[in-house]
């Protein structure tokens, strides 16, 4: 026996995009379904990044998605840009009147699953998207496998691919799963976290000989720290006193303050942009419809700005029957995307050193960096780019 369940939207994928489009969803009245093929504790315990522009903690808070933002997450008015020994400040509220805020995906997920499930929420954990059939017609299908290997499917007006770099959703947009304009990076992140106070007050970006580190925080007492390496790197390769030896060679002028490292990973980077959002009435948003490099804290914030525009065609088809705000979706969509892949491509080909680089290559890298931060326009386009563009509403 197969089982179908009848929605007005299906969504693929229960991460911040998927869940806070369910959420904004039902603000309007629209029902939804929304399925994982992880379960709650796995999808709470991803670890990720978080910085948030101030676009999405005023969407997080104003639609009631999340109040421990406010009061969990940290406020963070600047980074630094240090190069050459020395540290250059970029002042966000100065120069742009916006700040960002430090507050881990993780936690995200945590406030946005509790928010929903207490609201109701059809969430189904441990459920498979197999592959999306019909949609070019009005009623798409999501083909699923639960956790005990029974078949089903679940018929939708809408169907949203929220399912992460290799969504199943994209297949039937695209007509590949891998269809995109991309981009391989010949460099990976070495991320560790460990016990230690902070060793800045706000996020250090340093470009030295040795190669790029960032210095991050998770909270008072754990920190996050990247150091470029080579994507085949293994990270049980180093003793902990060869990674504090790493780490503080790139960040010269800086003293860090260290302590156990209790976990340690390799975070590849890529570019991609699928090359359609939107194919009938199923629609990718996130990490379904692009990735960025993480160094211009771009990628959750890339797919909040997606659910907000996707919610409001959704809105518009399904209480209005007017189709041309999803029409227009994948257009609109994409001049942010675009803006924010360029953003993200800057400041990781500015702040890293490629393999093979000259001495020529090393000395205009210094120069780009000093026509930033000694110039105010520069300081400015970079302020405004990292606490994020004004969301669009209209479509």
């Amino acid at each position: 026996m197969t089982e179908t369940v009848r929605t007005r939207v299906a969504i693929i994928g229960a991460g911040p995009a998927g869940l806070l489009l369910s959420h904004l969803l039902a603000a309007d009245g629209i029902e939804s379904v929304i399925i994982d093929q992880r379960s709650r504790e796995e999808i709470e315990k991803t670890i990720r990044a978080g910085i948030l522009e101030q676009g999405t903690v005023d969407v997080l808070t104003q639609t009631g998605a999340s109040e421990r933002v406010l009061i969990d997450g940290h406020r963070h008015d600047g980074i630094e840009l240090r190069f050459q020994g020395e540290g250059h400040r970029i002042d966000f509220p100065g120069l742009v009147g916006r700040s960002v805020w430090l507050y881990p995906q993780h936690e995200v997920l945590k406030d946005l699953i509790a928010t929903r499930l207490a609201a109701g929420q059809d969430i189904r954990f441990g459920v498979t998207a197999e592959r999306v059939e019909d949609a070019g017609s009005t009623q798409p299908r999501v083909i699923i496998t639960d956790a005990a290997g029974a078949a089903g499917e679940i018929v939708a007006d809408v169907v949203v691919g929220a399912d992460g770099s290799r969504s199943v959703a994209r297949a039937a947009v695209t007509g590949s799963s891998t269809g995109g304009y991309f981009r391989e990076y010949p460099f990976a992140w070495f991320g560790i976290l460990c016990e230690a106070p902070p060793s800045s007050d706000e996020l250090i970006y340093s470009n030295s000989p040795e190669g790029f580190a960032l210095i991050s925080q998770r909270s008072a007492t754990v920190q996050r720290m990247y150091f470029q390496c080579d994507p085949e790197a293994d990270p049980e390769a180093f003793s902990e006193a060869e990674l504090w030896e790493k780490l503080q060679a790139r960040v010269p002028g800086t003293t860090l303050k260290e302590g156990p490292i209790f976990q340690r990973d390799v975070l590849r980077f890529r570019s991609f942009v699928a090359h359609e959002l939107r194919r009938g009435r199923v629609a990718l948003v996130g990490d379904a419809a692009h990735t960025v490099p993480p160094t211009g804290a771009k990628g959750m914030n890339l797919a909040v700005a997606d659910v907000v525009l996707l919610s409001r065609a959704i809105d518009a088809l399904l209480q209005r029957h007017d189709e041309g705000p999803l029409d227009r979706y994948a257009e609109v969509a994409s001049r942010r995307i675009w803006k924010a892949q360029h953003f993200s491509w800057w400041m990781t080909s500015m702040l890293h050193v490629a393999p093979g680089a000259s001495d020529f290559d090393r000395r205009r890298q210094v120069g780009e960096l000093r026509s930033v931060v000694e110039s105010e326009a520069g300081r400015t386009y970079l302020a405004e780019a990292y606490t994020g563009w004004p969301l669009e509403t209209a479509l």
